[in-house]
């Protein structure tokens, strides 16, 4: 599963620094390209409770190929694209395709992990992540120097496709697996299930804090971040690329660790004081004077969100009820990509009434207030 996601998201990172600069080239404002990013994560949140289903009716290895094959076709298409449109439209597809990948290798964890070592195992898994889409902008701001802004996105189709042949090949089957090794009776039909895990409180603060961190990372990392780069201090897509690819680096160093803290500590210590941290590199990118602060801010962010981006899945796998972990990793997924969809559009108009900074400062201040309130209403849920 790391090597599937780490192909699959390398191929995303790619397409990070060139996103923005690739939709403004068609001609529109801010807010629309923020919308191009939004429609990715539109898809992903519209996908996510069918996948979740589709893992239980055909099995993950099925969910996760067919989602590599929809995120090659959309990605691809991107770079065919002929006018902004149409660039949406591929946009979606490619999302789809990346929803039912991450969706998926959600559940296979919840699946195939027991709570005193999940922390450590998701750890892993996300360390790969944040790493593959950290480093991916380096070597995608060269072939958008080198070859034009498309080509990052043949690269992400690409690599897309073979992550799909590594989930059809590679992946083996984990729908009869049970994650917490007890036994459980037949399971409630969907909508009971969907009832129950919507109403679990835990889960919900868990996805609360995906939410949070998903709407500041397409809105601000992905979205306006490379557009202030550029305007503000007169830096490449090469050298955004790379300034996000080296903290991306300290980010997999801290996976492990990380994981090793939410599994002896308990997952709210390694929570609380991550989501506060990612505050402030969102607030370090709207202030940074030179390059030098900019790759700072890139840092603390990739350490962050590497530091707390395992803890909440792990939370919400934790509170799974018995036999339902893709209905509660769907939903989870689910919420924490309506802020992938809300992020772009919302921060993008805050950019087009006050200004990039306003709208890294209003990042920056909902991920401490996410902080302080998983502090105040969370219970613990593992702790060795």
């Amino acid at each position: 599963m790391c090597v599937l996601i780490g192909v699959n998201q390398l191929g995303f990172g790619a397409i990070v620094p060139v996103l923005p600069l690739y939709a403004q080239a068609f001609g529109v404002s801010v807010s629309a390209v923020g919308m191009a990013v939004a429609i990715y994560g539109l898809a992903r949140f519209l996908i996510a409770m069918p996948i979740g289903r589709l893992s239980d009716a055909l099995g993950r290895r099925t969910a996760l190929a067919l989602g590599g094959l929809l995120s090659a076709i959309g990605n691809i298409w991107c770079a065919w694209a002929a006018d902004f449109p149409e660039f949406v439209v591929a946009r979606f597809i490619a999302g789809a395709g990346a929803g039912a990948v991450i969706t998926t290798g959600h559940v296979v964890l919840a699946d195939i992990t027991r709570p005193e070592w999940r922390g450590r195992a998701i750890g892993i898994y996300q360390g790969t992540f944040i790493f593959s889409v950290g480093i991916g902008p380096f070597p995608g701001g060269w072939l958008a120097e080198t070859w034009g802004l498309d080509a990052p996105f043949v690269a992400c189709g690409l690599a897309s496709l073979i992550a799909g042949a590594i989930a059809w090949f590679a992946v083996g089957e984990t729908r009869d697996l049970a994650s917490d090794g007890k036994g459980h009776g037949p399971n409630p039909d969907f909508l009971r299930q969907l009832r129950l895990v919507l109403s679990n409180g835990p889960i919900l603060l868990a996805s609360w804090i995906t939410f949070i961190n998903a709407f500041s990372r397409t809105g601000g990392l992905f979205t306006i971040v490379p557009i202030l780069g550029a305007s503000s201090l007169a830096l490449g897509a090469d050298e955004i690329g790379f300034g996000i690819a080296l903290g991306s680096v300290l980010g997999l160093l801290a996976a492990w660790p990380a994981g090793m803290l939410a599994d002896r500590f308990g997952r709210k210590t390694v929570i609380v004081p991550a989501t506060a941290v990612s505050g402030g590199a969102m607030l370090l990118f709207a202030l940074a004077p030179t390059y030098f602060w900019f790759a700072a801010a890139c840092a603390l962010w990739s350490v962050a969100t590497s530091v707390g981006g395992a803890a909440p899945a792990a939370y919400a796998a934790d509170n799974a009820p018995a036999g339902m972990n893709a209905t509660a990793m769907s939903s989870y997924r689910m919420i924490g990509d309506a802020g992938y969809v809300l992020g772009p559009i919302l921060l993008g108009v805050v950019v087009d009434a006050g200004g990039e900074h306003m709208a890294l400062y209003l990042a920056s201040g909902l991920l401490v207030a996410a902080a302080l309130a998983f502090a105040g209403f969370a219970r613990e849920s593992h702790r060795l």
